[in-house]
């Protein structure tokens, strides 16, 4: 099921840790769209809709808008007023559990990790000993080769349970 999106895009990240992903992908042209085709040509960092409609939807864009939410969350709301629900396609990106299992993925730790019953976060805080897994400079730098965040996010979709009809980073890849 391949993303169709509109001419402008809105790229949302509910973390910093998500931001760089999105950064270091688009940056390498990795991803099915240029940062030159975003808003203000940089991630969004306003998780909630009406903010969002204040800040960037009323400068009354003649087209269509993609927004792209990047969340772990599948039960947080984006529901935007009746005056924009037209102009407005929202997808939603799903990095659940946590977007550290990206890490723990690429340290080829997944069974350790199964077995801990451990958070995404803890896991890398205390059996990886890698205290800033949160942090954009952490994980801008330890994805600084964008090829392994693509292996990575590809083995995540291998052993994520991804629902029916739901995106994953893997889909905003080319």
């Amino acid at each position: 099921m391949r993303l169709k999106l509109s001419e402008y895009k809105a790229c949302i990240c509910e973390g910093a840790a998500e931001n760089a992903i999105i950064d270091i992908l688009i940056d390498a042209h990795l991803l099915i769209f240029e940062r030159e085709e975003m808003l203000e040509e940089q991630v969004i960092r306003c998780r909630e809709a009406k903010k969002f409609e204040e800040r960037y939807l009323r400068k009354g864009f003649g087209n269509q808008i993609s927004i792209i939410r990047i969340l772990d969350s599948r039960r947080e709301n984006f529901k935007l007023s009746k005056a924009y629900e037209h102009k407005v396609d929202v997808i939603n990106v799903i990095t659940a559990p946590e977007i550290e299992m990206l890490i723990i993925l690429n340290e080829d730790k997944y069974k350790e990790y199964k077995k801990s019953a451990k958070k995404p976060s803890d896991f890398c805080l205390q059996n990886l000993k890698m205290a800033n897994v949160k942090s954009y400079d952490f994980v801008y730098s330890y994805f600084s080769d964008p090829e392994i965040l693509v292996k990575a996010i590809k083995r995540y979709t291998e052993v994520s349970k991804i629902q029916k009809g739901e995106y994953t980073l893997f889909d905003l890849i080319k």
